[in-house]
């Protein structure tokens, strides 16, 4: 381990036994810089080629090879991210006006909007209009995350979220990252990796309308109910038809539908829909 860590440039720190099981644990650092690499006598492991996508992060083998530190200023991981939670609410300095944002803006401006959107969906249905008992709710996913701007809404409740970027869709699983929150990939027409009863409430906006394109839901309504705690919560925004849909599948499932509501959304030239449902929670 100690001549692999060196050969890879990674810095000892410390390196400290418990007292009581006599473990060992090794702090290491990584290379802020190109300059040992540059100065390695063998080029082992090696450095990856240039074509070689260090953002490639989904269904990618695995390679013996290590990627440059990005040099250019504009490179997402040249510098650290700003101080939380300053970060939560401002764009990644590596995104720029070039760029096209997920909704048609350019990104730093598509950003902003996202945010401000979801404060305002939160702030003005979620948190009083749906009759959720926050207090009672800890594990939360976003199963359609896109920015995190969801999570990022519910920063002041004691919540963990998780954001999951489909993989089908534009990669920002960065940018929830550089926010300072949790994110995942994920292909909802597959089963996801997680213990049953895992969560107290999935939130999906415009979720099923795009997934249905590409497998059936009722597999899917199958996992939600397998993954919500019993009494758990489903908030979904998405076209009426397909509302309609995940409405009649948990009917099935037994799940509650318990509030339901067109909202207007004039940017995106269509109607959303709210709906709300609960698992029932049954003692027998």
């Amino acid at each position: 381990m100690s001549s692999l860590t060196a050969s890879m440039c990674w810095k000892l720190e410390t390196i400290q036994k418990d007292k009581i099981n006599q473990i060992g644990a090794a702090i290491y650092r990584k290379p802020s810089n190109n300059q040992c690499y540059e100065q390695r006598k063998q080029n082992n492991p090696q450095m990856c080629k240039n074509d070689d996508d260090p953002n490639a992060a989904w269904n990618v083998p695995l390679q013996p090879c290590m990627h440059r530190v990005p040099v250019d200023q504009t490179q997402r991981g040249n510098k650290w991210p700003i101080r939380w939670a300053k970060r939560l609410r401002m764009p990644p300095y590596w995104l720029n006006q070039s760029q096209m944002g997920i909704y048609g803006k350019p990104a730093p401006n598509d950003f902003i909007t996202d945010y401000e959107h979801w404060k305002q969906v939160v702030n003005k249905s979620y948190l009083t209009g749906l009759g959720i008992s926050w207090k009672n709710v800890r594990n939360v996913m976003d199963m359609r995350a896109v920015y995190g701007g969801f999570a990022a809404a519910l920063r002041d409740l004691q919540v963990w979220v998780l954001n999951v970027v489909n993989v089908n869709a534009p990669d920002t699983l960065p940018i929830i990252y550089e926010r300072g929150l949790f994110g995942i990939y994920h292909d909802w027409c597959e089963g996801f990796s997680t213990y049953p009863r895992t969560y107290d409430l999935l939130h999906a906006d415009h979720l099923f309308s795009r997934l249905k394109e590409r497998c059936k839901l009722a597999p899917v309504m199958a996992e939600i109910d397998r993954i919500v705690r019993p009494g758990g919560k489903l908030i979904v925004r998405d076209d009426s038809i397909s509302i309609g849909e995940v409405e009649n599948l948990l009917k099935s499932l037994h799940w509650e539908g318990l509030h339901s509501a067109a909202k207007t959304n004039d940017d995106k030239n269509m109607t959303t829909w709210d709906f709300f449902a609960s698992q029932i929670h049954s003692v027998n």
